[in-house]
């Protein structure tokens, strides 16, 4: 099988100068409780100049560094961001599985969809740059090969072809088998990998037993470690711990473009579209805040979903500072794309879509609706406004199928109007019962003028008539003459002509 490693340096650190970009440079660490003392996990490039390494003391760090600052590490944080980094790659693979803390496996056998394995790896370089992340990317036949080549190796793209393990590996130091095995070839003044592969087999298994036999046999570019996928969270949730309780929205709002970078790139690598979601803004010492976005149309754009986040978030007024931020998805949808007409452009749909969302969130569900068909045949009730829902999971050669699948339920039949030319055009203003009109008529029929609401309103154009009859076999059969009427100070309406009694009936009105 053909696997490839992704090796983020220092992934903590990288993570945590990405959620508060103000650390960009400084000398930190992250630390963690050993034994009742608090040591480095992590430190960043300038603290390692200055000394600090990892299992040190914070108190022996902070004499090296009198600047350092320091930040606890979470290791469940840290593994559900390695996940969340993981998912981010799932257009371009079909799993991955992680190497805490700072790296991850993932299944390179359709690298030929991409343009080859060289290909896959800096598309996965580009969607870790994307969040902001720097990394290294082997592809390799062996678990080990890909995992030693991407962390000691200097290219950020490798690719070893098949049964060439051992003479890549071969140039890399003795400290990239990284177990005890290593000190045992140090011993017999070894430096690297490929002159430990040519020592005997059966020496080294009498010398060191089992442990230096695997290692022996690693750095010959041999290794069985299966590839097991990790199982996706049904939930997808992701936080942020801000460094301080913050009473401004500035540090909301980095966080905010994290967890939404984050987000994005995990919807986009399930191929789904968010549709409703919430924040969560946790308060100090306690209490929480909860926030829903209703998105008009489903979307993993980070861009545009920060964008949201802001306008809704951003003028909200809270008792407490804010100690932690998180965003929650309710509700998503297959990512199907958006197909543009010809001559449109991204930002303007966008820009459209950030105010329908806004609109939505602002007044409440109903305000945006779609026109539902019903089947019906009175042109006026052919449609009802319901609310926004994304679309069926469409029916194809992925879908369940077979005895198992439940049937779908039967569609009811629904008449489609298609007919064209000013007369057949329909209002978006329905009136909820149709207003009778107090029309004047010349002795040809043709309407001039009519009182609505007690004021005169003259006819300036007219259109049809467009004759509709129908529903004979219910109680309330219709035969009307449908009319695009202009009105003086009223503009364009959609009047008929009842053929019961020959009166007028307002009963819609254009934009």
């Amino acid at each position: 099988m053909r696997r490839g490693y992704l090796h983020v340096t220092r992934f903590p650190v990288q993570r945590k100068v990405i959620e508060s970009p103000a650390l960009a440079g400084q000398p930190l660490v992250l630390v963690e409780e050993v034994r009742g003392q608090r040591r480095v996990a992590f430190a960043s490039t300038r603290a390692l100049k200055a000394g600090v390494r990892p299992g040190m003391t914070l108190t022996a760090a902070t004499a090296l560094e009198p600047e350092l600052r320091n930040f606890p590490y979470r290791l469940k944080d840290e593994a559900q961001a390695l996940a969340a980094l993981g998912e981010s790659l799932l257009g371009l693979c079909p799993g991955f599985q992680r190497d805490a803390p700072d790296g991850l496996w993932f299944d390179a056998s359709a690298a030929h969809l991409v343009g080859g394995e060289r290909e896959l790896g800096a598309r996965v370089l580009e969607v870790c740059g994307e969040q902001g992340y720097r990394a290294h990317v082997t592809v390799a036949s062996e678990a080990f090969t890909s995992r030693v080549l991407a962390r000691y190796g200097s290219q950020r793209v490798v690719v070893v072809p098949e049964g060439q393990g051992a003479r890549a590996l071969a140039p890399l130091p003795l400290g990239a088998l990284e177990d005890s095995a290593a000190k045992a070839f140090s011993v017999l003044g070894l430096s690297t990998l490929g002159e430990v592969a040519a020592l005997p087999a059966g020496a080294v298994t009498a010398r060191g037993g089992v442990g230096a036999a695997r290692a022996h046999a690693r750095c010959r570019g041999v290794d069985d470690t299966p590839f097991t996928p990790e199982p996706l969270e049904e939930a997808l949730e992701d936080r942020v711990v801000l460094d301080a309780p913050a009473d401004t929205f500035e540090p909301v709002q980095f966080a905010l473009k994290t967890l939404l970078d984050r987000m994005g790139a995990r919807l986009s690598g399930r191929q789904r579209a968010a549709v409703r979601l919430t924040f969560v803004l946790r308060l100090d010492p306690t209490g929480e805040a909860q926030v829903p976005l209703l998105l008009a149309r489903p979307t993993a754009q980070a861009k545009l979903l920060l964008d949201l986040a802001r306008h809704r978030l951003g003028e909200l007024r809270l008792e407490r500072p804010v100690a932690e931020v998180a965003v929650r998805v309710d509700a998503h949808d297959e990512d199907l794309g958006q197909q543009l007409a010809l001559g449109d452009a991204p930002e303007g749909d966008a820009a459209l879509e950030s105010v329908l969302s806004r609109l939505a969130t602002t007044l409440g569900e109903g305000a945006l609706f779609a026109a539902s068909l019903e089947a019906v045949h009175r042109p006026e009730s052919a449609h009802t406004p319901r609310a926004f829902h994304p679309p069926e999971t469409r029916r194809g050669l992925l879908s369940p199928s077979g005895p198992l699948a439940p049937a779908p339920e039967p569609a009811a039949p629904v008449t489609v109007w298609r007919e064209t030319g000013a007369a057949r055009e329909r209002p978006s203003r329905l009136l909820a019962q149709p207003a009778r009109l107090d029309a004047e008529v010349t002795a040809s029929g043709e309407m001039v003028a009519a009182r609505l609401a007690g004021r005169r309103h003259r006819v300036t154009a007219m259109a049809g008539p467009e004759r509709l009859g129908g529903e004979w076999w219910t109680d309330t059969p219709y035969q009307r003459d449908y009319y695009r009427v202009h009105f003086e100070g009223l503009g364009p309406a959609w009047v008929y002509r009842d053929g019961r009694d020959g009166d007028f009936y307002l009963q819609g009105l254009f934009d």
